[in-house]
């Protein structure tokens, strides 16, 4: 029996309420005075919080292997990453409220900055230009909407994101992406993995050519890449496994995406994290589990920068105390991934995680840091861990056997 299986088992209805709290990126790596970003952070709330819980490192796949916010996040929700492959376009998609289908295929695309002169990207994300930009240079590209018998839907997402999809007979995902990854390079076919997505591949490729040729005057935004190109897998819903009222509240379209991928209410209408922590106090009565997630500890992470890394953090640290008032019964905070700074990039590196609730023996640890989180006393976890520990904290388990 697998895990899903187990938690649609065992789960038993309870009056308690779980908070997930997300750092996206949150693990770092030790900056110029030693200490990774979360330790640096003045954190008296979350330092307080630490001393009442119990700590623990968690890996969000396996040890060693960098995850994407997908994996990272089906981890955090209790969906084994390395049995459920999720691609962004899905989530990018789902995210903006676009509805998919078995004859769909769904990209995530990334507006960049090209040299003209030798096809070589500059900036991967054109300068982060505004989602208003994004939707303009997205209308222009809308009139590709139709390559041989395949309709084409455009959207723009969030900042230099934005959203493709296809729907057609024949459509497969197993392709290949575009960027590749790294600036100084040119931008990469799309290829086909298996016989049955040579017609995706023709179509993308073609669609590659008429985008590249309406973007070319653009100061910025003169080209885009083709990344997490999928179809929706059909993941089973949180109620059916957890048997939960869950709701996300989160300011990305992504993260949305995710929720939606388990069937979770989202929330609209937050874009700060001070309207996150109104939206939480207005849906509290409504809801026994909520997924709040915080995107800026991994935007600053990617930049490189670690101050605003550190004052991310620090913001969360000043409103917990607002979520502490509601008084949730379980509440869990962590990260999807790790985003050091000095890497400005995804890592392996495990995550620091606290984990309150009444029912626990409160360790030794003092504060919220990587290496307060070593001493922890759940020790060293994988991040399909966590959902059920909350469950059992929450008193939302039975017993297995007899």
């Amino acid at each position: 029996m697998n895990q899903i299986d187990l938690m649609k088992e065992l789960h038993v209805p309870s009056e308690k309420k779980i908070v997930l709290l997300v750092m996206d990126g949150l693990g770092g790596l030790p900056g110029p005075a030693g200490l990774t970003e979360l330790e640096a952070a003045v954190t008296p709330n979350l330092d307080k919080l630490a001393a009442a819980s119990i700590l623990a490192l968690s890996t969000p796949i396996a040890p060693g292997i960098t995850p994407g916010s997908g994996p990272g996040h089906l981890g955090l929700f209790g969906y084994e990453p390395l049995d459920y492959a999720i691609g962004r376009g899905v989530l990018e998609a789902l995210g903006i409220g676009m509805s998919l289908n078995a004859r769909n295929i769904a990209i995530r695309g990334n507006f960049c900055t090209i040299d003209l002169s030798n096809g070589t990207i500059t900036d991967r994300r054109a300068g982060r230009i505004p989602t208003s930009e994004c939707a303009r240079l997205v209308e222009k590209l809308s009139v590709i909407n139709k390559i041989e018998d395949v309709d084409i839907i455009i959207r723009p997402v969030k900042d230099y994101r934005f959203a493709l999809v296809l729907e057609g007979d024949g459509l497969d995902d197993k392709l290949s992406e575009t960027d590749p990854q790294k600036v100084g390079l040119k931008t990469l076919p799309v290829k086909a993995l298996h016989e049955g997505s040579a017609k995706s591949a023709r179509i993308l490729n073609a669609w590659i050519e008429k985008a590249f040729a309406l973007l070319k005057e653009e100061p910025k935004a003169n080209a885009c890449t083709l990344r997490g190109i999928a179809k929706d897998p059909g993941l089973p819903s949180y109620a059916e496994v957890y048997g939960l009222k869950a709701c996300a509240i989160a300011t990305y379209p992504m993260y949305k995406g995710l929720a939606r991928l388990v069937q979770m209410d989202v929330i609209e209408g937050c874009d700060t994290i001070e309207d996150e922590i109104a939206t939480l106090k207005a849906n509290w009565a409504k809801y026994d589990f909520f997924f709040f997630h915080v995107k800026k500890t991994d935007s600053a992470g990617e930049d490189g920068n670690f101050d605003a890394k550190v004052k991310v953090i620090e913001n969360v640290d000043q409103v917990l105390p607002e979520i502490l008032s509601l008084k949730p019964d379980v509440l869990i905070i962590t990260g999807d991934h790790s985003t050091p700074s000095a890497l400005k990039s995804h890592s392996w590196h495990e995550l620091p995680l606290l984990l309150a609730a009444d029912n626990i023996v409160v360790d030794a640890c003092t504060s919220f840091g990587e290496r307060a989180c070593m001493a922890g006393g759940l020790g060293h976890i994988r991040h399909v861990d966590i959902m059920p520990l909350a469950m059992a904290h929450a008193d939302k388990l039975t017993k297995y056997g007899a």
